[in-house]
């Protein structure tokens, strides 16, 4: 009876093994992605693009193990539509997502409209679980809740926006509010579930992070790690703090405390892959959702021209790299890309089916980051800001700007002048001319705006301030 007992626990051992092995081996066509995006991350505060006064040595291994895209760039220089050309793999300007959305439960027309399919959706159909930890930003109305667009699993807030220390969480019900400055006081949602946390948001955070990947590391998975940080209010505690006595600047050390905090996550995330034995089958990808803004935060651009908000390159052309151990060579990848490739890699990977009525505006990266396709990932990086009558389309090293529409046009060299310093505009009309018409065709395939902004509703009182509040604690 005991060694009949011992032939079945074995049997049993071996079955559970064999199956461990198979999940294994269907998760190597299926790579896990795990996307760690900032927000308003200044392109010069991390050392793989040259930040000397904040150490981020975990955020730099995905670039030293992997690729720093020189030229990466997201869909637009603020965050909402940021994220919704992210997180649709289309431009947001395709389907009426252009502005900040305004912080209204009660709307339901207010975010990501319900006939564009978020990644997390797409991913479902390929038996992906999926997870958002940190900023939503994209509607908060209840039809526009994460574990409504595809996501199986949210712990973060809906707005734009939070305060990092527990107990000025005092807003239990999200719903029940509808001002921007309200939003930044909620309790932390857990899925559905309202709950009020014990520690520094930023920590927080990355904990939720590890339980995730420990919780389904033997499925394929889609964690998009959204951390609010280093936006405003600028929050920090002692423990990060004590790490920049050097910093004069009490606004700058205090961001560069909050740039540590995400730091320090992205470091245990990384080991978490680490010991998982998961590096091999997961694609990490690191950016910002658009540019630092300096007045507000101490962010740095360097020498990128402006910052969020701008059709400049300070505004969208942000921190980026991807690593893929054992697919992706260390290295620097110089030809443009975007935030619009996360969507179109992973479901090309992935073989998921998409819907051809809605095409995708990114490519799969993989063929041009491992050397099997030499052309351009894009014939062009778009950018239109409908409300200031702006453009920007940057076609190989040459980038146009528009002003009113069109009627005032400037054309820069970013190979030889990244910094926008010298507008050839009068010396090259043949070369403006191309790039206008490049330009004027993209516009014709796009819609107005949808919904109203943040800028048409004064919740804030910006009018009346330079800069953001900042706290030390």
């Amino acid at each position: 009876m005991a060694l009949k007992k011992t032939l079945i626990a074995a049997h049993l051992i071996l079955l559970s093994l064999l199956a461990l092995s198979c999940r294994r081996e269907a998760g190597s066509s299926s790579p896990n992605l795990i996307v760690i995006m900032c927000d308003d991350l200044g392109y010069a505060d991390v050392g793989f693009n040259g930040c000397t006064d904040i150490p981020t040595p975990n955020i730099d291994r995905i670039a030293n193990e992997g690729l720093r895209f020189s030229n990466g760039y997201v869909t637009y220089s603020v965050c909402s539509p940021s994220r919704a050309g992210f997180i649709t793999g289309r431009y947001g300007q395709r389907f009426g997502y252009e502005r900040n959305a305004q912080y209204q439960p009660g709307d339901s027309l207010m975010g990501l409209p319900q006939d564009e399919k978020t990644l997390a959706e797409v991913l479902s159909t390929s038996a992906y679980t999926s997870g958002i930890i940190g900023k939503w930003h994209l509607g908060a109305h209840i039809s526009n809740h994460p574990l409504n667009r595809g996501f199986d699993e949210f712990y973060g807030h809906l707005g734009g926006g939070h305060t990092y220390f527990p107990e000025n969480l005092t807003i239990e019900d999200s719903y029940s509010i509808n001002t921007e400055r309200e939003s930044y006081r909620t309790y932390i949602m857990h899925n559905h579930e309202a709950v009020k946390t014990t520690g520094y948001l930023t920590d927080e955070f990355s904990r939720q992070a590890l339980r995730f990947v420990e919780k389904h590391r033997e499925e394929a998975f889609f964690l998009y790690l959204s951390y609010n940080a280093p936006h405003g209010p600028l929050e920090a505690t002692e423990k990060y703090l004590s790490r920049f006595t050097n910093i004069e600047d009490e606004k700058r050390r205090c961001y560069a405390a909050m740039v540590s905090a995400v730091d320090d996550g992205v470091g245990a995330l990384l080991n978490s892959l680490e010991a998982f034995g998961l590096e091999e089958n997961t694609i990490v990808v690191f950016l910002s959702d658009n540019g630092g803004p300096e007045t507000k935060n101490a962010s740095n651009t360097g020498v990128l021209r402006e910052g969020k908000g701008s059709v400049y390159e300070g505004g969208f052309h942000v921190p980026f790299a991807m690593k893929w151990e054992g697919v992706l060579s260390p290295g620097v990848y110089e030809h443009p890309v975007s935030s619009l490739d996360i969507f179109a890699t992973i479901t090309s990977l992935n073989q998921t089916p998409l819907n051809p009525e809605k095409p995708l505006d990114g490519v799969n990266l993989i063929p041009f980051l491992t050397g099997e396709d030499h052309s351009l990932p894009h014939e062009a990086i778009y950018l239109r800001k409908y409300d200031d009558k702006k453009f920007a389309v940057r076609a190989g090293d040459y980038k146009i700007v528009t002003h009113d529409n069109s009627d005032i046009k400037e054309l820069y060299n970013l190979e030889d002048d990244i910094g926008e310093t010298l507008d050839l505009a009068e010396g090259y009309p043949r070369k403006l001319e191309q790039l206008d018409s490049i330009r004027k065709a993209w516009n014709e395939e796009l819609i107005p705006p949808a919904f109203l902004g943040l800028i048409h509703r004064d919740t804030w009182g910006w009018k009346k301030r330079t800069n953001e509040i900042y706290k030390v604690k």
